[in-house]
């Protein structure tokens, strides 16, 4: 969450949740924007699941503190038994996440010094003024939507660029990689992955797998552009068959778009395989060596276009 959206939201939910626990004529107002500010967190999801978690905790909370206060009196020695308990308890039942604000309204029986209906009431209030403040704030998460398809094209672009550098290197016959196109597209695809994550959180009815498959196909594929490019470090030898493959690189990183379903490259590749076959054998070592590397190079590349048709065949029925 951006700083200056977070801190905004910080000031009004305080703002908010200590305005209400005033306008209702609760004690100690201020412990419902504390509450706030400790429920303002970065997605939907998580603000719901640790509202949840407080909630319980601070009714557990409540029931100690009052059982202790009321057996051995209003004393820091009675708030440590208190701790005592409490704290095993919260995370042994995993509501840890309600420790500290919890603690903080038990500590207003121990200042009041007695246990009342109206005052346990009182304490249970703020909380829900807080944290509901909190969740209604919380509802609200900019879309991260624009953010993630510039990444799409960011990553189309980069894989384009990587097969048309495979394909220069073919023609060329001159194998020195040193694969910094793949390292950027590394990088671009674990800021990605965050931003789909982050975002898929945020989601707490529609949500769905597409972009994180997305992105984990594109991580998949970069495993085996790394493999390809180790492969043409070896490549020093150019023949009528790179000069082929070549070609095909090419094709591919015109078909490497979200929606194109790259059907086609499946057939070509076999084309290409039943090509190779065909030819006559090679006569000198460095023409085996540079034949062995391009049906290596042609497998791997029919293995980065399955992975695109299986994405493909799975989010769409066209």
């Amino acid at each position: 969450m951006p700083i200056l959206q977070r801190t905004i939201k910080l000031v009004l939910a305080t703002s908010i949740g200590i305005f209400l626990a005033s306008l209702w004529g609760l004690s100690n107002p201020t412990s419902a924007g504390i509450i706030a500010i400790l429920s303002i967190l970065d997605t939907r999801r998580s603000s719901f699941k640790i509202a949840k978690q407080r909630l319980l905790s601070t009714l557990l909370a409540l029931l100690i503190g009052a059982i202790v206060f009321f057996l051995l009196d209003f004393s820091i020695i009675s708030l440590g038994v208190y701790l005592l308990i409490y704290v095993p308890l919260a995370y042994t039942f995993k509501l840890e996440s309600g420790i500290a604000p919890s603690t903080v309204l038990v500590t207003h029986l121990l200042i009041a010094e007695k246990i009342t209906l109206s005052l346990l009431l009182n304490e249970f209030s703020l909380f829900l003024i807080g944290a509901g403040v909190a969740l209604i704030f919380n509802l609200y998460m900019p879309s991260r939507q624009k953010q993630i398809n510039d990444y799409h094209i960011k990553v189309e672009d980069l894989l384009k660029k990587i097969f048309l550098k495979f394909d220069s290197f073919l023609k060329t016959g001159d194998g020195r990689n040193d694969a910094e196109l793949i390292n950027q597209l590394d990088s671009l695809l674990k800021e990605a992955l965050a931003v789909v994550y982050l975002d898929r959180r945020n989601q707490l009815f529609n949500q769905t797998n597409y972009q994180v498959h997305y992105f984990e196909m594109r991580k998949a594929q970069l495993k085996i552009l790394r493999e390809m490019a180790k492969r043409i470090n070896h490549f020093q030898y150019k023949s009528a068959e790179s000069y082929l493959l070549s070609q095909l690189f090419v094709e591919v990183s015109a078909q490497l778009s979200e929606k194109n379903s790259a059907k086609g490259l499946l057939s070509d590749i076999e084309a290409f395989l039943e090509s190779f076959r065909k030819r006559d054998l090679p006569k000198t070592r460095y023409e085996f060596e540079t034949r062995a590397i391009l049906f290596q190079l042609l497998y791997d590349v029919e293995r980065i276009i399955q992975l695109k048709v299986d994405f493909y065949h799975d989010y769409h029925t066209d």
